[in-house]
């Protein structure tokens, strides 16, 4: 049985010839009583700490959990944004080296176009320069025509100066 500060204030004794002297019994319990009551107070303020002190214990722990889950969660987040851009840099590399393709082979078109009109030009060229040579030869062999036709009426006027007019 728990002992209270007002109980021991309370008790009496009994009194006896020669026991003890009341007034000293009743100064220690007293004293013993306001020990008590002082110890009680203590108790209450370290039960009452006690009881912050856990409280604020659990608050801790549940703010250290929530931190865990915030910290877990942001890192989930930090993965996914990882694979998310990896995925996307990996499309973006496959877009750049499928319109690299395409443009190598616009390219590779085009210089095929290229050379086929460059080859196409070339035979134009000889084939003017022989056509060109061609009336060069004519127009040459048409003036050695005119010139032997000229030379021909030249020596006709030639001889016809030898016969006077009249003649």
């Amino acid at each position: 049985m728990a002992l209270t500060p007002l109980e021991i204030q309370q008790r009496r004794f009994r009194t006896v010839f020669r026991g003890y002297d009341p007034r000293e019994v009743e100064g220690f319990l007293e004293e013993a009583a306001a020990a008590c009551e002082a110890l009680q107070r203590e108790v209450l303020r370290l039960t009452e700490e006690l009881r912050r002190a856990q409280e604020e214990l659990e608050d801790r722990r549940r703010r250290e959990g929530t931190i865990k889950r915030a910290l877990l969660h942001s890192q989930k987040v930090l993965d996914q944004m990882q694979e998310n851009a990896r995925q996307q840099a990996e499309l973006i590399v496959a877009e750049a080296r499928r319109r690299a393709g395409e443009l190598v082979q616009q390219g590779q078109k085009r210089l095929a176009e290229l050379q086929e009109a460059i080859a196409e030009l070339r035979r134009q060229r000889v084939r003017l320069e022989s056509e060109i040579a061609f009336v060069i030869d004519a127009h040459r062999r048409l003036l050695e025509a005119g010139r032997e036709e000229q030379a021909e009426r030249d020596g006709e006027d030639e001889k016809l100066k030898l016969f006077p007019p009249g003649a």
